[in-house]
């Protein structure tokens, strides 16, 4: 028996029939990355990149070869130009079939990623979202069934660290050097039952994160989900005209007065929830709102109250608290994609490449997660973009691999099962 690549191809070969069995039940005539973008249209892509200015003297790194090798480099985590060069040159073959005739040099990669706009990818990234976000929603493995996850969008930001202060401003200082970080912030908004985000802006680090909360971006009856550093009483009150619900979490340091206070017990006498009806009263605001305050128990952890302030006045406290915990789906969202790309090494150091590299991580993002909800076998997020990643290049079934990643071993053992006595048992 030899093995000529890991999951690919088989040959068991019968000493006496000398009977040789052929492929593997996953070879596929595409490599692997080709068949991950198969949802990017290269016309359209390209006539994108025209209306942004970024097919201007341009000879053959169009929009979409441009799309592609940062698809490239950020899957297989590459940090840094010349890893890219190197790694697709090794590939040059199989590049073709995936529509990249040749190989970019460093310093083109370098000048297209300081040249076209990043408003380019942008495009790129919620023209994909638009077209995807039914399949997206359609899963409820990931999703969950509630009424109200289909009502809630989570918003949320993240900061990435550059240690410059030179192209973001930035906040804090680095603990050992004591200079001022620079970072860019992520500002994100996502539905519960999607996953991605639907809205993404970019700020320096240094700006307040309320901005992104804007009343008139929300529908009638939806449901806003955020942390404390989102709250502003004029907005408060606008989403209340709107009839839309926030949920957040109470700042300690908020004046207000108690029109209402009840308190709910469990059969042991212990406190399970507290109700407070408030008005907040500020610059010519009067806020109404309710206050839930219920015991946080986590495993390994001392329990601690937790007070959450919305405008809904009519939603069963457990419905509340459970709307507040979905608001860390966007956190692991955020771990998820600082966890599984490349952000902590950037491929240009103007602000246009960062954003463009963000732009590009995002998309990947949403690749892998359409990936991920398309298959019938259960994968962890993490565990299928390393698949992803290591058989990339490979030729085969994405989604019949992924299916049945031991077919193969499988096969192997049956044959192995059904092979004739060996020679020292028939002399």
């Amino acid at each position: 028996m030899y093995w000529c690549q890991p999951f690919l191809v088989i040959f068991v070969v019968d000493k006496k029939t000398n009977i040789t069995m052929g492929k593997s039940t996953h070879f596929f005539g595409q490599p692997v990355y080709g068949q991950l973008i198969r949802s990017l249209d290269r016309d359209k892509i390209i006539e994108m990149s025209r209306k942004n200015g970024g097919e201007k003297y341009v000879k053959s790194f169009d929009g979409y070869t441009h799309l592609l090798t940062m698809l490239f480099a950020v899957i297989m985590r590459f940090d840094s130009l010349r890893e890219i060069e190197a790694a697709m040159t090794a590939e040059v073959r199989k590049l073709h079939h995936i529509g990249i005739e040749k190989v970019p040099k460093r310093s083109t990669l370098s000048d297209a990623n300081a040249r076209r706009s990043e408003k380019f990818f942008e495009g790129v990234y919620r023209d994909l979202y638009d077209c995807n976000k039914d399949k997206l929603s359609s899963d409820s493995r990931r999703n969950g069934c509630e009424e109200w996850i289909k009502r809630l969008r989570i918003i949320d930001s993240t900061t990435i660290s550059l240690f410059s202060n030179a192209i973001f401003k930035g906040v804090g200082r680095h603990p050992k050097t004591g200079r001022k970080k620079g970072g860019i912030k992520v500002h994100s908004v996502i539905h519960a039952n999607e996953g991605v985000p639907c809205d993404v802006q970019f700020t320096s680090a240094a700006t307040n994160d309320s901005f992104m909360l804007t009343p008139n971006y929300y529908q009638h009856n939806e449901i806003v989900a955020m942390d404390r550093a989102y709250i502003n009483y004029e907005k408060f009150e606008e989403l209340t005209e709107k009839n839309v619900v926030y949920v957040t979490k109470m700042k300690k340091n908020l004046t207000y007065e108690i029109l209402v206070d009840c308190m709910d017990m469990n059969a042991d006498g212990k406190m399970e929830y507290r109700e407070q009806v408030v008005v907040f009263r500020k610059e010519g605001i009067s806020h109404i709102a309710r206050i839930i305050t219920y015991v946080d128990i986590k495993k390994g952890k001392q329990p601690k109250l937790i007070s959450l302030l919305t405008n809904d006045f009519d939603m069963p406290q457990e419905t509340l608290v459970a709307i507040y915990r979905r608001r860390w789906q966007i956190e692991s969202l955020f771990k998820q994609i600082k966890q599984n790309f490349p952000l902590r090494y950037f491929y240009g150091e103007s602000a246009n490449a960062i954003k463009i590299q963000i732009w590009v991580t995002l998309i990947a993002n949403m690749l892998l997660s359409l990936l991920q909800c398309s298959l019938e076998r259960s994968w962890s997020f993490s565990g299928l973009a390393t698949m992803v990643r290591i058989f990339l290049m490979y030729y085969l079934n994405l989604h019949t691999f992924l299916n049945q990643p031991d077919a193969d071993l499988k096969i192997m053992l049956e044959l192995v099962a059904e092979a004739p006595p060996g020679e020292t048992e028939n002399e």
